[in-house]
């Protein structure tokens, strides 16, 4: 049988990294779709959900995701790109009418190693995430740019795509457990080292590094299978050094809530909210301080199994988005496999189980 949980002589309750490792499994999508400078910002909401407090079994865990997004902007953000890539000087007037539309197809990969040796009382992780695939931009619409009695104007439609490689994104985290109550901190960042071209409408890469930290929180009760997870950060963003541009600073919150129907199966909901809340420097005057924001809901289910003597875990999430301000929205959505220790089976306590039947 499959299991998901146990519960050590210590009395913690550890997850299979299948299930907290994957189901807290984040990646990092930029140029094509999200957004500070031009809408893009280095923080991908949805990067954690349920489970993402909760202590894992110590050892070597690899995740895969598979995700999809399409969104699209207008207004601001579609002019902003435009902007960026025709360098147009801040002394120019814009009068921008177009829609901007993106998507993209990525695999990511988050080797994670889990200390079984406490640190200060929790429990360390640490890892990195790679991504590969393809993204693609398209602007139509009309731009006019006028300098004292001259004016120009643009129409029409641009479109690029790239396949390449992103960024790299390393992640620590830091976890307590005290019976169903679970509590982290993380720090995370990128290392800008992706496919990245300030003249290029789709990137892979940010163009500059960001650091990231925050805490979050777990409710999970395994006798009833209810769960409950929200982890909220900060991002701070260094200057572009090849556009001179730095986004403002920007919080965010995921969260999930799921019921495990069995010990092998889960459904639920997953959400996030993400606000920029300061201005970004270096912008066209015509767009103000820049300030990004979305909202994004949608559901989740999961499924456990044994892989010889390892976890399996896949997850299948999705997100529609509304209430989007100097940001392209749409959907996305997530699927996940993971492969990790099992839980030790010798120190299940047999009178706790994931449910009561």
């Amino acid at each position: 049988m499959t299991r998901c949980i146990s519960k050590p002589k210590s009395g913690r309750w550890l997850v299979d990294p299948a299930v907290g490792l994957a189901m807290a499994m984040f990646g990092c999508f930029s140029d094509a779709a999200y957004a500070d400078e031009s809408g893009v910002s280095y923080w991908l909401p949805g990067r954690f959900s349920s489970l993402a407090a909760t202590p894992q079994v110590p050892g070597w865990s690899m995740a895969e995701v598979y995700y999809h997004t399409t969104v699209a902007a207008s207004g601001a953000v579609a002019a902003a790109r435009e902007i960026q890539i025709g360098r147009f000087p801040a002394t120019v007037n814009v009068n921008f009418n177009a829609n901007l539309n993106a998507q993209a197809d990525l695999l990511l990969l988050n080797p994670t190693y889990t200390f079984a040796t406490p640190v200060l009382g929790g429990q360390l992780a640490i890892g990195v995430t790679s991504i590969f695939g393809r993204a693609s931009t398209s602007i139509d619409g009309t731009l006019t740019t006028g300098f004292g009695p001259f004016a120009t104007t643009r129409m029409g439609s641009i479109s690029d795509s790239i396949t390449s490689v992103g960024d790299l994104y390393p992640q620590a985290t830091l976890k307590w457990n005290a019976g169903v109550h679970n509590f982290m901190t993380y720090l995370t960042g990128d290392i800008p080292v992706g496919a990245y071209d300030p003249a290029r409408l789709s990137n892979l890469g940010l163009g500059h590094a960001a650091i990231d930290g925050g805490g979050g929180y777990t409710y999970f009760n395994p006798a009833t299978g209810h769960e409950f997870s929200a982890v909220a950060g900060f991002t701070y963003n260094f200057k572009n050094q090849d556009t001179q541009y730095q986004n403002g600073i920007d919080f965010h919150v995921d969260w999930g809530a799921s019921k495990f129907l069995s010990k092998q199966v889960f459904v639920g909901l997953v959400g996030y909210a993400y606000q920029q809340v300061t201005d970004d420097f270096g912008q066209h005057p015509i767009l103000g301080g820049f300030r990004s924001r979305v909202v994004g809901i949608g559901p989740q289910i999961g499924y456990l199994f044994p892989v010889g003597d390892m976890q399996g875990y896949l997850n299948l999430k999705g997100y529609g988005e509304f209430d989007a301000a100097n940001r392209p929205a749409g959907w996305n959505t997530w699927l996940t496999f993971s492969i990790s220790p099992m839980a030790p089976t010798s120190t299940v306590a047999p009178t706790r189980r994931m449910v009561t039947k």
